[in-house]
Parts: structure tokens; sequence; C-alpha cells
């Protein structure tokens, strides 16, 4: 990214402070757009805004032809230095300045700006935008900044036939007489207030299916919001459209009853676009999404249970996010952390998936801790400088941990006084900015507690704490049970010790008629804001088989389990019938993997003695998934080999001995295809699943499985080019052209190592999704060898990715090609390792590098680090 691409925050505020924003109208000319050699797009924006200095910059990344400031051509060369449009002699008297820009944006591979995509089945063309943080500016000139909000006028130019769609519905369709093939002209209705990321344009031969949904206001008067969902026209067969259509209107019942505030925004259009970043984008009333929510092959219930948070995540930004946004990056988690916790709140509250507090434990959760241990951790509030660093904020923190801090906070304010709160901001702040401190005054309002040490204490401090339970027992009863806090800030290394409204729930073993059972007989609710806390009101209870601190997830912490409790656990894990109980266990357990405690064969061992007990398709897929991780990074190379079979051989029996047809079957059917990537011995076993020699009733073979097979048969050299050519031409989908490309890419052989790393490092290669398909190719686990000698050759071209490549693609080359599987040796330091030592190196001679490349380094170092260590203390018990 270029210095001036890099707008700062002190640049912004300088910007905001002079000026105020009337109206965007934007034209688009996509009728190239099927020609594949045409690689710009005309674009023209006017924009209207008072100034009260009479210099300023417009945002721009593509190429410039013309500029008019107030009917004054400006000769675009001298004002244009490839990212910004300087802007002089603006009237500063409080009459309106009115600027042109006429020039092309570039069609995009990578996800970023205007998406290109070809459709391989039948060749048509597809277009979609994603603009956040800072993207607008490749479509269109803008100030790129979400605190300077106008209204949206846009005009597109399309070819007759495909649809075309924006935040607002079209106010005009109307063909253009033009030699050639036949053109339509979309102009959509104006835009409330709104930031530049937020605007969105969708065009091509999209497949639509259509609903409605209603509801009604205080005045007696009925609101009416079109309902719509889209896909390519060749996955139409699969758009479950009726499923999706449900979910949206259970969200829309749900959040205009309890925000009280009508959804603002008109229509409401849900996309689901090919080769995308992300897996949604907030864009009011055209909110996208990654086609990988249409489900091609069988579905768990916990992927729909995904897809549905998904969309309810989404939908809250409507009103948090995008009716009232933040100012600046800085507060980035104001919107992110409240639609992460609406996404599960709202899931349980207005939809099937009442069990969705399990999954957000399990996956969410996860993803905040392991991103919370990294050197890099920040507070939730963070300290965002510029545009590199929000593009590197949208991370685990940012997500994850701010949604499990807000579900504190609603057990610490009560839910009640929350969403007045919630309620109360809205309507102050629509179609605002803001920051913090609004939001807080707003619940400071209606719960009437005094939030200043709260906030400072969970979110302007980083890192986790760990909490435990220390209780002592005599005589078959409880004689003190406390539990203790252990956290520091790594960022400062100052002790914090956060207040944690808590339950802590004892079990006991029991039998309640289908056999032994791990049941909660006593619920202890407690406020602990200190390094040990005592629970007075478990003395006398009796003696638990299982104490486990925060029960029902109330708070944001690790849990580590006793002695006691983990030899229950050892034995009895899979009794625990509380679904929400059991992921909790399994976190605390995962956690103490990671950190060097419970030895990876262990955790593996217990995902294969407990997992079949297991009825919550989220928490298995995440517990396999681990198991996998365990092998790979954790386990001592002297085990790993042992480990491999002992997890392809597990799943196997597993998937042979599940229920037909359940979900739990198709789940371990990934977990072998996974396991057998790095297990030629398995390999007629995969190779029976594909040509069918090998039956498994109720099990259904979709190209998802297929592929996932084949991948793990060319990892291992069980299977040719030819073979995997030939299963392409069974699926010549676009993902399937993805999956060929990762099966492909998984051939062990130096040649295909050599040939993708050319490729991956040639700038404009590959498209965003053919990269993830190929780095996961090229770094199989079971290449360690193949790929050794690419360490030097990484750290020689992290430079060059950075300048060479976009800021998305480089972030998944720079994370994905770090030479991270390693082995620890005997009597060799994590930190003495020679690839540690290496990349200590590159950091020391690159002090000079882009913050956001060295961010990547540094969380890439730490991970292997952590690798290293659980290898070292891999034969140690527990505790």
């Amino acid at each position: 990214m270029s210095t001036t691409a890099n707008l700062t925050r002190t640049e912004a505020r300088e910007r905001s402070a002079h000026l105020q924003l009337s109206e965007y109208r934007v034209r688009l000319d996509l009728t190239g757009a099927t020609d594949p050699a045409r690689a710009t797009f005309p674009s023209t924006t006017r924009v209207r805004f008072t100034a009260t200095t009479p210099t300023t910059f417009l945002d721009f990344l593509g190429e410039v032809s013309a500029v008019v400031v107030n009917d004054r051509p400006v000769d675009a060369a001298s004002v244009y230095d490839g990212a910004r449009v300087r802007l002089e002699g603006l009237r500063t008297d409080g009459s309106e300045n009115v600027v042109i820009i006429e020039g092309a944006g570039h069609y995009s591979r990578t996800g970023e700006g205007l998406h290109r995509f070809v459709d391989p089945v039948d060749g048509q063309t597809y277009l979609y935008t994603q603009y956040e943080p800072a993207d607008a500016r490749r479509v269109f000139a803008t100030f790129e900044q979400p605190d300077l909000k106008a209204s949206f006028v846009f005009e597109v130019l399309a070819p007759a036939g495909w649809e075309v769609l924006s935040n607002r519905a079209p106010e005009q369709v109307a063909d253009v007489a033009v030699q050639g093939p036949a053109v339509r002209r979309w102009r959509f209705a104006p835009t409330e207030r709104m930031s530049t990321y937020l605007t969105a344009v969708v065009a091509g031969p999209y497949h639509q299916a259509a609903g409605e949904w209603a509801a009604p206001l205080p005045d007696g008067e009925t609101l009416t919001v079109p309902l719509r969902v889209w896909c390519r026209a060749s996955l139409a067969e699969h758009l479950d459209a009726e499923r999706l259509l449900e979910v949206t209107a259970q969200g829309l019942d749900f959040f205009h009853r309890e925000f009280a505030f009508p959804y603002p925004w008109g229509k409401y259009d849900q996309v689901f676009v090919p080769e995308y970043n992300l897996g949604a984008m907030e864009n009011p009333g055209c909110v996208t999404f990654t086609e990988s929510y249409v489900f091609r092959s069988a579905a768990t219930r916990a992927q729909y249970q995904a897809r549905a948070n998904t969309i309810l995540h989404e939908m809250a930004h409507m009103w948090f996010g995008d009716l009232v946004t933040p100012r600046w990056w800085d507060d980035l988690w104001l919107k992110e952390s409240f639609a992460d916790y609406m996404g599960a709140h709202a899931s349980v509250a207005a939809t099937e998936f009442t069990d969705a507090w399990t999954a957000f434990a399990n996956r969410r959760k996860a993803w905040a801790y392991t991103q919370d241990q990294l050197p890099t951790t920040h507070p939730i509030v963070a300290d965002i400088p510029d545009l590199e660093a929000a593009k590197q904020n949208f991370d685990g923190i940012t997500y994850a941990k701010g949604a499990s801090v807000l579900k504190q906070l609603v057990a610490y304010v009560g839910t009640e006084a929350f969403f007045a709160g919630a309620r109360a901001y809205f309507a102050e702040h629509a179609y605002g900015s803001t920051t913090l401190t609004d939001l807080l005054a707003a619940l400071e309002a209606t719960s009437g507690r005094d939030l200043t040490t709260w906030a400072r204490l969970w979110l302007q401090t980083a890192g986790t704490a760990t909490l435990a339970a220390r209780c002592s027992v005599q005589d078959g009863e409880v004689v003190e049970l406390v539990v203790t806090q252990d956290g520091a800030d790594p960022v400062t290394g100052e002790q914090v010790l956060r207040p944690h409204r808590l339950a802590v729930g004892l079990y006991h073993l029991q039998d309640d008629g289908e056999g032994p059972a791990l049941v909660r007989t006593h619920r202890l609710e407690a406020d602990v804001a200190h390094a040990a806390t005592g629970l007075t009101a478990a003395a006398g209870l009796p003696a638990p088989d299982l104490v486990l601190v925060n029960d029902d997830d109330l708070t944001y912490a690790k849990v580590r389990l006793d002695a006691g409790g983990l030899e229950t656990v050892r034995e009895h894990l899979g009794a625990l019938r509380d679904s929400l109980a059991r992921s909790l266990v399994w976190s605390a357990l995962w956690n103490a993997t990671r950190d060097a405690l419970l030895p990876a064969a262990e955790y593996v061992d217990l995902v294969l003695r407990h997992g079949p007990a297991e009825t919550d398709s989220a928490v298995l897929t995440g517990l396999l998934a681990n198991a996998r991780t365990a092998v790979e990074d954790y386990a001592p190379a002297t085990e790993r080999g042992a480990r491999r079979a002992e997890l392809a051989e597990g799943a196997w029996q597993r998937l042979t001995g599940t229920e037909p047809g359940s979900d739990a079957q198709l789940v371990w059917a990934r977990a072998f295809a996974a396991a057998a990537a790095t297990e030629p011995a398995v390999a007629d076993r995969a190779r029976g699943l594909l040509d069918g020699s090998e039956r498994l009733d109720g099990l259904p073979l979709g190209p998802e499985l297929r592929w996932a097979l084949w991948r793990a048969l060319a990892a291992t050299g069980s299977a040719s080019r030819a073979e995997l050519d030939a299963e392409l031409e069974r699926d010549p989908t676009a993902d399937g052209v993805t999956q060929h490309l990762a099966a492909a890419s998984s051939l062990p052989t130096p040649a295909v190592k050599s040939a993708d790393w050319d490729t991956l490092l040639r700038p404009g290669g590959l498209t965003n999704d053919h990269v993830d398909a190929t780095i996961a190719g090229f770094v199989q686990p079971a290449h360690r060898d193949l790929t050794a000698s690419y360490a030097e050759p990484y750290f020689a071209a992290l430079r060059r990715i950075w300048a060479e490549h976009s800021i998305e693609i480089a972030g998944r080359l720079v994370r994905g090609l770090y030479p991270h599987h390693q082995d620890a040796a005997d009597g060799v330091a994590p930190e003495e390792h020679p690839v540690v030592r290496r990349t200590t190196a590159w950091l020391e001679a690159n002090e000079d590098a882009p913050a956001a490349l060295r961010r990547l380094v540094v969380e890439a170092r730490d991970h292997l680090l952590r690798s290293l260590r659980a290898q070292l203390a891999g034969t140690r018990a527990f505790h």
C-alpha cells in the first residue's frame, strides 16, 4: 500500500473537521465486463459538499482522466498521485462545492473493489463489490472514511439481461440505444446517509427468489419490506430459498421488536457471491455472503446454524454499524462485537437454533482465546492509526472476544437494561457516527451503573484471565470453594483482575435412567473480581465430582480444571448431558493442550473416546479439527506417525459404526478424509469410498466429500494427476475448479512445489480462492521434507510479496507460506530453533517494514513457538 493510499486517523480527523457531505452521484459503465480483455470500467463521481478549508483530497485507486472543481477543469495529471486527487480552490463561504472525477476502476480478482468472476459452467460473468474497510475508492472517487456520510445515487450501465442491485431499489430501468450488444441503464433511488464502505453494486445474470416481511409501526401503519435471495444461475438448484427467507423473517421480527426502531433501508436483498473474501458484508439493503453458504453437498445442522448466525449477524448491523457507524476504525469493535453477540442471541431467541451459544463457546471463543494470547494482542478498543492497521484488526479480539465481553456486560447490567440502552443509542444517533463514550452513556442511563471501571478493565486492557476452582472437601462435604483469577495484560505486563459475573456448576455422577450421567446439582452465581473469591454458599454441599467454573459461559476467561475434575472428565466427559457444559470442558482441555499442559496424545485419545457421545455437530467438527492440529503441530515428531495412524483408524472405526444418515456420520467422514491426507495406510479405504467398493449406508458422497478424499489421496501420492483431471470433468463447477487446484497442488513432487511457489509469488497469477487452494496444497503437513528448502526463499521474498500484491492477497501469502510445520529437537530451546531464529533475524533486520507485515510475521513466529513448546512437553503429564 503506497504512503498516500494508507490514510491515517490524523488525516481523517482533519478532513472530517472541515467537510460536510451532501450527496454522491456515481455512474459506472459495466457494459464491457463480459470481455476478459477489458481490465477496467469507466467510473464517474459527482460529489457535493461544503468546506471550511480551500484544500482537501478525494481518494481513488484507479485511473483519472478528468477533474472538474466547481465547473473549473483541472489538469488531472498534476493533482492525482495514484491514490489521492488533490482539491484546491474550494469555496469556504458555506456554499456548496461540486467536484466531478472521471476515470476508470480496475476489475478485481482479489475480492477487493469490484470483483469479476466468470462461471466455468456456463461462461456467464458476475460482478459484486466489497469495500470494507476502504475499497470503495477502487470503484469510484470517495472521501474514504466512515464518519463522512452522505446520500448516494448510483447509475449503472450493464448488459441487457443482467440484474443490477444496489443499496436501494431502482427508480428507473431503461434500454439504451447503442451499437452492438444491448445495454440497459439502472438508476437507483437515493440512499439515506451512509458511509462509503457500505455502498454496494452487484451485477450479472443472478437467479432470485422473492418473499416479503411486514410488521406494524407505532402509528398504526404497516412496514413492508421486500425480501430477495440471489445466487449464480448455475447454483439455483441448490439455493434453499424458503429456509433462508424463514430465518430472515425471524430475524427481522426479533430486531424490529427488540430495537424499537423500524428497519430503515427499504428492501432486504441477500446475495451469495463467488470467490468472497469474507463470510458476509452488511451493505444496507444489499447484504453479500460467501456462496459457500449455498450447500452443493449434504450439510450438517451445524452448517445451517452457522449460516443462520451469519444472516442474523449481518442483520444486526443494519442498526448497529449501518444506522449508527463508528467514527473511525478504533471503534470497529463497537459494531462487530455487537453483531457477533446478536448473531448468537437472536439465533437462540428467534430461530430453531436454541443451542447457538454452544457453537459460540466452541468456535468463536476459541478464536478469541487464540488471538488474545499472541504477542500482537490488543485491547478491544484498539489503537488504529491508519488503514493498514484497520485491515489487520478484523480479528478474534474485535469480533469474538468483543462479543464474549458483551455477553458478560449483559450479565452485569441485565438483559432489559442492555436492550433499553441500545434503543436509546439508535434513537439518538441514527444516521450518525459515534464512539465508545456514546454507547456507555446510553447503557449507564438505562442500567443505573457506572461503567467507567468496567470499561477500563474489560475494553482497554488486553489478554485473557485464567479462572480455576480450589475445592476443599472433608467427610464427603465441601468445606471451602474458592475461585481464583490470574491475569496480566501482555501489552503492559501489569496484573489485571477483571470483574466477572459468572456461574459455578457442581456436578455429580448419577444414573439418570439412561446410564451414568454427570448431573449439575447446584449452580452458584457470584461476582469474582479478586485473585481469590470464596463462595460461601458452597460450604456443606455434597462433594462434587466436577466443579465447572464459568458454567453457562457468562464471562470471557480460560478455565483450568482441578485434578479431581480432570480425572472425572477423562472417564466421563461424554456423560455430561448438557451440550454447553461439554463444550466448556472441551475448551478447557484444548487450552491446556495449546498451553503445553496436556499432551497432544492425550487430547486425541479423549476426542476418540468421548467424541462419539457428542451430539452437537459443531462441537464434534471443532474437536476433530483440533485433534488434527494436535497431531501435526503439538505431538513430538517421534510420536507423530503413531498419532496419525491412530486418528485415521479411529475416524474410520467411528465412521463405520455411526448411525447411517446422521450428522455425526458426515462429520466423521470428513475427519477421515482429512486424516487420510497424512496416513497412506488408509488410502485403499479412501479410494473404496470413491469407487463404491466401500459402501456406507446413509453417507452422501457429494462433491465436497469426494474432493476431500481425492485431496487426501493426492497428498500421500496415492492418486495421479490424470485421476484428478477426471474428477474435474465430473464436477466442472467453480468450486470443482478450486478443489481440483487444491488437490493438484497436493501432489508430493518437487516439480509441483516449485511450480506452485512461482505461481503464488507472481502478482495477479491467481484469484483469491485459488491462492488459498494452492497454499493448502503446498503446505500439506505430510510434505515437510518437500517444503523445507522454501524457508529461506520465504524470508527473502517477504518485502516483495507485500509490495507487489494487494494487502488481502499479501496477507494470505505471508500467513500461509510461513514454514510453520517444524519439529522440536531434544535439548534445543524453542527460541533456538533454526526457523525461529531466522524469523527473529528478519524482524531485527526489517524494523522499517510496514507494521501490518511485521505483525503477521510476529504472529507466525509465536504460533511456531507454541507448537515447539507443546512438542517438547509432549510426554509430561497434566499438572
